[in-house]
C-alpha cells in the first residue's frame, strides 16, 4: 500500500492564498479569481458563456502539486465542475470547467450573484439536462497578480455589471 504522506509535495500555499488573479483565456473568456483562504474562493466572471456571474465563498480543495504550482478544483451547486492550475510565476493558468448540458443549453439562467439564488441552482441542476457534459479546456494569460491578504470581503464585493468600464483594461 502506498503511503499517501511519503507521495504528497508539502504545501506551502502562501504563494495563492491571498492572491487575486485576473485572466484571459484563449477562448476570450476573462475571469478574476480571489483565494480566500486555503478552503475559499470567491470569483467573478467578465466575458463568455456565463459572463456576468459572480460567487463568494465557494468551497474549494486547494493543493500545492509542485513549488509554485497550485490546483483548486470545485463543485458548485449548479452541477459545474471546475479544475484550474494556477502558475502565478508563470503568469498562466489552465483551467477545465465541465458544464452540465442544461447550461450549454442556456447559460444565462446562472449570470447572477450566485449566493442569493443557491436553492434555485440547486433546482436547476436537479432538472437537468446534465448529459452531455460539455468540457471547456483552455489556457489563460494572468494579467494582473495582486495580493489582497486572507479573507478580504471587499476584493469580490460586487457582480461585475458594477465596475468601472475600464476595469480591465486598469488591471492590465
Amino acid at each position: 500500500m502506498t503511503d499517501i504522506a511519503a507521495i504528497t509535495p508539502p504545501q506551502d500555499l502562501s504563494g495563492i492564498v491571498g492572491y487575486r488573479f485576473l485572466y484571459t483565456y484563449a477562448n476570450g473568456w476573462i475571469y478574476e479569481l480571489y483565494a480566500k483562504n486555503a478552503t475559499t474562493i470567491d470569483y467573478r466572471i467578465h466575458t463568455g458563456h456565463v459572463g456576468g456571474r459572480w460567487v463568494r465563498d465557494q468551497q474549494v480543495d486547494l493543493v500545492q502539486l509542485a513549488e509554485g504550482v497550485f490546483k483548486i478544483s470545485w463543485t458548485e451547486p449548479t452541477g459545474t465542475s471546475v479544475v484550474v492550475n494556477v502558475l502565478p510565476g508563470l503568469r498562466r493558468i489552465h483551467g477545465t470547467i465541465f458544464f452540465p448540458q442544461w447550461i450549454r443549453l442556456d447559460g444565462s439562467k446562472t449570470v447572477l450573484f450566485q449566493n442569493e439564488h443557491l436553492d434555485e441552482m440547486r433546482a436547476y441542476r436537479d432538472a437537468g439536462p446534465t448529459y452531455p457534459i460539455y468540457v471547456v479546456p483552455e489556457f489563460a494569460a494572468i494579467h494582473l497578480v495582486e495580493f489582497m491578504g486572507l479573507d478580504n470581503s471587499d476584493v469580490i464585493a460586487t457582480g461585475p455589471e458594477n465596475l468601472p468600464a475600464d476595469y480591465i483594461r486598469r488591471c492590465n
